[in-house]
């Protein structure tokens, strides 16, 4: 594991022990870029993939939802989602990982955002995971499977704009693989965030994540590095 610099910032960096496999980017939430989301990383090269997390608040950490807010409105918009591309693309050009696409974890702010990069660099991602996180961007371009993790009761994204999004993408010709999850509320799947995570939730959907990006991907299961 290491810390990579990306063509604007810094990422953490885990590969399987075989050293290689298919590239997977993994997008924080609003938090920032805490050690639940790098152990999110290292799951992922114990399943087998190169992760790759970039720090899309430059080091900043936040621990309340107002921290988290006030984090994100003082971050330029414009210079995160250009990092999430150059990640992208750095992960995509790693001589550890496959020629072809990778694929996105990314939770909340960072689903929305995987979701962008689906539909700005469509040849680059070939998969997309949303854990609790919309966006109502063209879905178009997108040639990504998608694959999105639902829970009943979130505050910050409705059962409507759910609806909305998966109507989108079918329209264009998208079947995206939608998991509702009784029960739980937005954050379910962390388990820094006690008062929302739902173990039995959070293990049902890393497994179904796991099979998508195999399934799309390709690769196989191999202890993390």
């Amino acid at each position: 594991m290491e810390e990579r610099r990306t063509h604007a910032g810094t990422a953490y960096v885990v590969a399987p022990d075989g050293g290689e496999g298919p590239g997977v980017l993994v997008l924080h939430a609003w938090w920032g870029l805490t050690p639940f989301f790098r152990s999110v990383a290292d799951r992922l090269a114990d399943a087998g993939f190169v992760a790759l997390a970039p720090d899309l608040f430059a080091g900043e950490t936040a621990d309340t939802p107002d921290e988290a807010k006030a984090l994100l409105d003082r971050t330029d918009a414009t210079g995160m989602v250009e990092l999430v591309r150059s990640s992208v693309d750095v992960l995509a050009g790693l001589p550890i990982t496959p020629d072809g696409p990778v694929g996105v974890v990314g939770f909340s702010m960072g689903a929305s955002l995987g979701l962008w990069a689906a539909a700005h660099v469509p040849d680059r991602v070939g998969a997309v995971s949303a854990f609790y996180g919309t966006t109502d961007v063209d879905f178009a371009p997108v040639r990504a499977a998608v694959q999105a993790h639902v829970a009943e009761f979130d505050d910050l994204g409705s059962e409507d704009d759910v609806v909305e999004m998966e109507a989108h993408m079918r329209l264009v010709g998208l079947e995206p693989d939608i998991h509702r999850y009784p029960g739980t509320a937005h954050w379910f799947f962390e388990e820094d965030r006690t008062v929302a995570h739902s173990p039995a939730a959070a293990a049902l959907a890393w497994d179904r994540t796991v099979t998508f990006l195999h399934a799309h991907l390709g690769g196989t299961d191999a202890g993390g590095g």
